[in-house]
């Protein structure tokens, strides 16, 4: 059984992202991970390239800030890694930059893999979601914030990330899935509330224009955790 694991990242240390700590938490489950490290203001690829790992593979791209509709631009940079993947790998292990797998779950993830891995009915792995939100302290519990999602995917190129690249589907359709008893920990709301706003400030470029923006963001505003 091969693994390859992979990112899309742009501007990690402007926005605080834990992106080392994301990919060195899934790098014992696999074989190679790659990284597709988009144009960014700030020193991200030099952060990359101090992860001390040989599975490591950066391939620095430049992201389409045209495609603003439902934050499409997403899907399309998580659709290029993906087909950067070579097809000698079983599986594919996608993490955002925000997200982290504990140690803990190891185990039973690589066993999940293995176990479906020969079940070609199963098209991906569905996990759990923790979702941390202004500190390490609190977390994020309401019906807006979703419960599980698919990280781990067959290798196989009809599959294409959806919408903001929140999921997956095949030819438009939902995948067949199985339920690991694992835990994605995600880390996109915790930061100070000033990192926070400009991420959310860049963010909303993605889905909205200018006239947008200045109605609903004002100039040297906090994000408000409330």
């Amino acid at each position: 059984m091969k693994v390859c694991g992979f990112t899309i990242v742009r501007n990690a240390v402007k926005y605080d992202y834990p992106v080392v700590e994301s990919i060195t938490s899934i790098l014992p489950l696999c074989d190679e991970f790659i990284i597709l490290a988009g144009n960014s203001d700030d020193s991200t690829l030099d952060l990359l390239r101090h992860i001390d790992s040989e599975k490591i593979r950066i391939i620095p791209g430049i992201w389409d800030d045209t495609l603003k509709e439902g934050g499409k631009v997403l899907a399309a940079e998580t659709n290029k890694a993906l087909d950067l993947i070579p097809e000698k790998y079983d599986w594919v292990f996608y993490l955002q930059a925000d997200e982290v797998v504990h140690e803990k779950y190891h185990d039973a993830i690589y066993s999940s893999m293995k176990h479906f891995l020969d079940d070609k009915k199963v098209e991906g792995l569905l996990f759990n979601y923790t979702h941390f939100y202004g500190t390490y302290n609190y977390v994020a519990d309401s019906r807006k914030w979703y419960r599980n999602e698919i990280r781990v995917i067959r290798n196989d190129k009809s599959i294409r990330s959806y919408r903001d690249a929140q999921g997956f589907r095949k030819n438009g359709k939902k995948l067949k899935v199985k339920k690991v008893d694992a835990f994605i920990y995600h880390y996109g709301y915790v930061k100070n509330p000033k990192t926070m706003q400009i991420k959310a400030l860049d963010f909303h470029r993605l889905w909205h224009d200018e006239e947008w923006i200045r109605n609903n963001f004002k100039p040297g505003e906090l994000f408000d955790y409330s």
